[in-house]
């Protein structure tokens, strides 16, 4: 994925920073850092116009296969249940459905309830569980870890590295970071700058 120095603003039109030219490749497992307010967010969101809307300045390879998830879990459906969610966009059978949800951690009781009955955890694992089957090779993923517990959270981490996906993601979880990152962008002085680790980031951020 290629795309051009864009200027990032605000949902209102207020000008945040210019992006540089870009390159994400196989591989490439970058983290955006900035603090609050930055424009993080904005970024990510106009990525996934880009990709689900070709709308805006950004353009993408029609070979990318998207997997996204916001912080706000907003790509579920809280009307549906579980089950609904993956026997209905993937063809996987009932019982098989069934499984996977168990394994996520989404227990028989809870399969056929509405999602807006579930737990924090238990959505957020089930949004994992639909990232796996989509089986993307570009991640785009804003604040994954809200309300993964440790067991999610290192699930994820397995299937973010284990492969050569690409992946543009934020996160405030300094070791999800280290542990996942192989590249950092930083929104530092209206300006979106590479750096080859997040720690003078983590140590600014210390500082104020």
């Amino acid at each position: 994925m290629a795309f051009p120095d864009v200027q990032v603003q605000t949902p209102d039109g207020r000008d945040l920073y210019k992006s540089g030219e870009k390159w994400i490749t196989l591989g490439d497992r970058i983290v955006l850092l900035g603090a609050n307010g930055t424009g993080k967010t904005q970024l990510v969101q106009m990525v996934h116009r880009a990709l689900t809307c070709d709308d805006g300045p950004l353009k993408c390879a029609r070979s990318v296969t998207l997997g996204y998830s916001d912080q706000h879990l907003s790509q579920l459906n809280p009307n549906e249940t579980p089950m609904q969610t993956i026997a209905g966009q993937f063809d996987v059978g009932d019982q098989r459905a069934r499984g996977l949800l168990a394994g996520a951690g989404v227990n028989i009781q809870m399969q056929d309830t509405a999602l807006s009955k579930l737990s924090g955890v238990q959505k957020a694992r089930l949004a994992m569980l639909v990232l796996r089957l989509q089986h993307p090779n570009f991640y785009l993923l804003d604040e994954p870890t809200n309300h993964l517990d440790i067991e999610g959270q290192e699930a994820l981490e397995e299937e973010l590295t284990r492969h050569d996906a690409a992946c543009l993601l934020v996160s405030h979880d300094r070791q999800f970071v280290r542990n996942v990152g192989n590249r950092f962008s930083w929104i530092d002085r209206r300006r979106l700058v590479e750096v080859d680790s997040p720690e003078p980031f983590f140590d600014s951020q210390l500082m104020d």
